[in-house]
């Protein structure tokens, strides 16, 4: 009998995942990870995750398998958290919950799972995965989950051949009202609970709360920049080659205080990211205003009004080798390839056509039509059909 080791988050997903594990005739033991020790950041007095660690040991209960919980909040500090912050304070917006799943739970708890004798480990994702021969060698793909609503494959598209190989993920066949459904009638505490919104296995967390433990706040100006303003409004210069074109797309727009005027001020610009709409506390404005760009060298965040503003806009965007990941290897660019595929800048945003362009220091990506808030820090990741080939920081 295969051994599968399952992470119960003490959520619905994870509950379903380990009764659908048992119905395929797997050895299923529950494991549940603490990631964190610090309540001072959560909000209110509540504790989640002593919540959550409850709630996943009456699952296990009712389930009938074994359950420990394994305390991982040292590694999680190391990997996620400092990250963040080092990030944040460069002025970039990284996704923690991409790096909780490379970083913690497909190798940290990955491989404490298979010292434990595990043959597979499994989550509750909505994804899927599929395998195909190529060559005599079986390469395994990372598919979108049934539920378009909530396919997670984006939060893995970190993921390697090898953590593929031993993963499994079964609920990514069904939609979230039929794992609703299937837990209400095994009459699991989980049922009705409200799925998780915090930073990954923190728990309810206010980010600015949380950023500002190690970054402290420092008043600095917010600068309105004109729809008009001459920085959009320059002619397209003549481009040598494809390559040429692409990089002047993907620039990151220089703007200075004397692109606008100054019509407030904030206390961090490293508390602030591209796209943000709350927390300006700026009004009078005939449009929203919304943070187009952050300057944390100087402190100053440019802003702009509405959702069509040419700041927030962009149609390419740039990947370094040293960020570049494949899932599937064989399918790799070399320098001058190029592939149209769908991609995605953020979770949930609908897949928008691009063409992969290949060249000697990474990879463009270049959107048929406008994305809004391309944001530094952030992954983009690129499919064919429903299957996730690969994906990158954004530079």
């Amino acid at each position: 009998m295969k051994r599968v080791i399952i992470g119960l988050s003490g959520g619905v997903d994870s509950s379903v995942a380990a009764y659908l594990l048992k119905q395929q005739g797997y050895e299923v033991i529950g494991l549940f990870m603490k990631n964190w020790h610090d309540d001072s950041v959560t909000i209110s007095n509540e504790c989640p995750w002593l919540d959550d660690s409850n709630d996943a040991m009456l699952v296990a209960e009712k389930l009938g398998i074994p359950f420990q919980t394994v305390d991982l909040s040292e590694q999680y500090k190391e990997r996620i958290v400092d990250y963040m912050f080092n990030e944040y304070e460069k002025g970039r917006t990284p996704n923690p919950d991409v790096l909780c799943n490379r970083e913690i739970k497909f190798d940290v708890f990955m491989d404490i799972a298979l010292e434990l004798g595990a043959d597979y480990v499994a989550t509750g994702h909505y994804c899927r995965k599929g395998a195909i021969d190529k060559g005599g060698k079986k390469i395994y793909q990372l598919l979108a989950g049934v539920d378009a609503n909530k396919d997670q494959s984006y939060f893995l598209c970190q993921l390697s051949q090898a953590q593929l190989a031993k993963s499994l993920f079964p609920i990514g066949e069904l939609t979230k009202p039929q794992v609703r459904y299937i837990a209400t009638k095994l009459d699991l505490v989980t049922a009705e609970k409200k799925d998780s919104q915090g930073l990954c296995f923190i728990g309810k967390v206010k980010l600015p709360d949380f950023l500002q433990q190690q970054l402290k706040p420092k008043e600095g100006v917010i600068v309105e920049v004109s729809k008009a303003d001459k920085i959009y409004n320059q002619a397209l210069p003549e481009f040598q080659s494809e390559e040429e074109k692409l990089k002047y797309l993907s620039r990151k727009i220089d703007y200075n205080i004397h692109n606008g005027k100054i019509v407030g001020k904030h206390q961090g610009a490293h508390y602030f990211t591209k796209g943000q709409r709350k927390g300006l506390a700026v009004g009078g404005t005939v449009e929203p205003l919304f943070v187009i760009d952050t300057d944390v060298n100087e402190n100053v965040i440019y802003t702009g009004q509405g959702k069509d503003h040419p700041g927030l806009l962009k149609k390419a965007l740039f990947v370094s080798n040293e960020e570049l990941h494949w899932i599937r290897k064989d399918l790799a660019l070399k320098v001058d390839e190029t592939m149209q595929v769908k991609a995605r800048i953020r979770y949930r945003q609908p897949l928008q056509k691009a063409t992969l362009y290949k060249v000697d220091s990474g990879l463009y990506v270049d959107f048929e039509a406008f994305q809004s808030a391309i944001t530094e820090g952030q992954f983009v990741a690129w499919y064919i059909n429903d299957e996730l080939i690969g994906s990158g920081v954004i530079s």
